[in-house]
């Protein structure tokens, strides 16, 4: 195989089309298409379905594209290390949160530091997010829970307790604390499976024995949140992922002590990178001085 032909391959996968390829790598469509196609002629494997004016990648376009991810970023790396005059960082740094309340204060820090680099920040679920890093498809994940894998370093960001999140009026007037056990008389309004606040509430249900009415489902915090403001039922949220809304209510409870532990998560391989370390470093100040 050739340099050029992965170099090909591997911008057709990033920019989701030849064309788009094409014009990042500033050649013409037909050099990217004869580049892939002898990639996968002379491996008879097929990396691509093409359909009409979309490109998908198959499973072992996938796992290449893994690989020159990996690739191409040390290439970066080298690239910066040997580049002295290099002092300010710039690119793109992607981060994968289950809130981005927690890492707000490293987020402003880093780009007071780091004003050349673009920040995006996308949510989801513990899942989506460890699957995302491994993919090289994010540089940064916050999870509300502490993990431990050969292949991940971790921070411990800190733990805040989870609380029933309600609509104002829903609960009696004067209503400051909540059983855990009393659940059970609610509509309870659960995220995705996937949830670490979801796991812990059906874990310390399934600890105590108690049955609990799982009335609906929602994906993502921000429709549980509006299904909850609808008054439909009870929600669970942590204490930092609050937020303000006047719609609603956090309550605590009063016998159980249920919490998230909150860590910033990377891939060991890539803790080298020079945007993934000075986002830890940020975040490290950030711990020292709060």
């Amino acid at each position: 195989m050739r340099y050029s032909q992965l170099r090909a391959f591997h911008h057709v996968a990033l920019h989701g089309g030849f064309s788009r390829a094409a014009r990042a790598l500033n050649i013409s469509q037909p050099s990217v298409s004869d580049q892939v196609r002898q990639l996968e002629q002379r491996h008879d494997v097929l990396l691509f379905t093409r359909e009409a004016r979309q490109v998908r990648m198959t499973d072992a376009g996938e796992a290449l594209f893994r690989l020159t991810s990996e690739m191409f970023e040390v290439e970066e790396r080298i690239s910066a290390l040997f580049d002295e005059s290099r002092t300010a960082l710039s690119g793109h740094l992607r981060i994968m949160a289950d809130s981005a309340m927690h890492i707000t204060d490293a987020v402003r820090r880093f780009r007071e530091a780091s004003p050349g680099v673009f920040v995006t920040i996308r949510t989801g679920n513990t899942e989506d997010l460890l699957r995302r890093l491994r993919n090289y498809e994010a540089e940064i994940g916050v999870v509300g829970n502490s993990i431990s894998a050969p292949d991940l370093d971790s921070i411990d960001l800190g733990r805040t307790p989870i609380l029933a999140l309600v609509a104002k009026g829903y609960l009696p007037q004067g209503t400051r604390k909540l059983r855990f056990r009393d659940l059970g008389q609610y509509p309870l309004i659960y995220r995705e499976v996937g949830s670490r606040t979801r796991a812990q509430v059906e874990e310390e249900a399934d600890r105590l024995k108690l049955s609990l009415n799982a009335a609906i489902e929602v994906e993502g915090r921000e429709a549980m949140r509006e299904v909850v403001a609808s008054g439909a039922g009870i929600g669970f949220i942590s204490e930092a992922e609050f937020g303000h809304d006047r719609r609603l209510k956090a309550i605590p409870f009063e016998d159980v002590d249920l919490g998230m532990s909150e860590s910033l998560v990377t891939l060991s391989a890539r803790r080298d990178v020079p945007l993934i370390r000075g986002f830890v470093k940020a975040v490290q100040k950030t711990l020292t001085t709060a």
